[in-house]
């Protein structure tokens, strides 16, 4: 068993340097001309497969989205493709923070989920929004199929419905609003 495909486990999700380490032999794996197709899809689904049973810790969690996590306050996740493949900046920018604001008027905290730098984050400071709002189209539109590619590269990627469903249930969020027009109740 190769080391990239070995389980994390224990100290290493919490410390971190463990899957660095990994997606970064990953990424050197993906480059490689040496490697072949069927390795780089093994190496795809173990990444997968560790996000998805919860071996990999790799996720940063907004200050304001843990606390009202672990106080048991409704939290609520939104997709990022539409802050980058939407619509244009600075609409998109704006777009996104009246959202935002909609969930807060509500009573919840808002989650913007999105992968930056390899890493999924779950709710986004105000410059990591803009961030992906000046980037627009730049950065990889990420669906479920996409995500350990784009944390194995350590790239940026604003999250579709699959991949904001994905995250979210990690974070343990389970309400996320999607694009289309949102009302309130009267």
């Amino acid at each position: 068993m190769a080391d990239s495909d070995r389980p994390i486990e224990g100290d290493e999700c919490v410390e971190g340097g463990a899957w660095r380490r990994r997606l970064a032999n990953l990424s050197a794996q993906f480059s490689s001309a040496k490697v072949g197709v069927a390795e780089r899809a093994g190496s795809i689904t173990s990444v997968i497969s560790r996000l998805a049973t919860g071996q990999a810790a790799a996720m940063v969690v907004h200050p304001d989205v843990a606390k009202a996590l672990r106080e048991r306050r409704a939290v609520v996740a939104l997709e990022s493709t539409i802050v980058c493949h939407g619509m244009p900046y600075p609409q998109n920018l704006q777009t996104a923070n009246e959202v935002e604001d909609v969930v807060r008027d509500g009573g919840a905290v808002p989650a913007t989920i999105a992968i930056l730098e390899g890493v999924p984050h779950i709710g986004l400071t105000a410059e990591q929004l803009q961030h992906l709002a000046r980037s627009g189209a730049a950065v990889a539109k990420v669906s479920r199929r996409d995500i350990a590619a784009v944390v194995a590269r350590r790239g940026d990627g604003a999250t579709t419905v699959s991949a904001t469903m994905i995250l979210a249930a990690r974070a343990g969020i389970n309400v996320f609003v999607t694009g289309g027009s949102l009302t309130t109740p009267a």
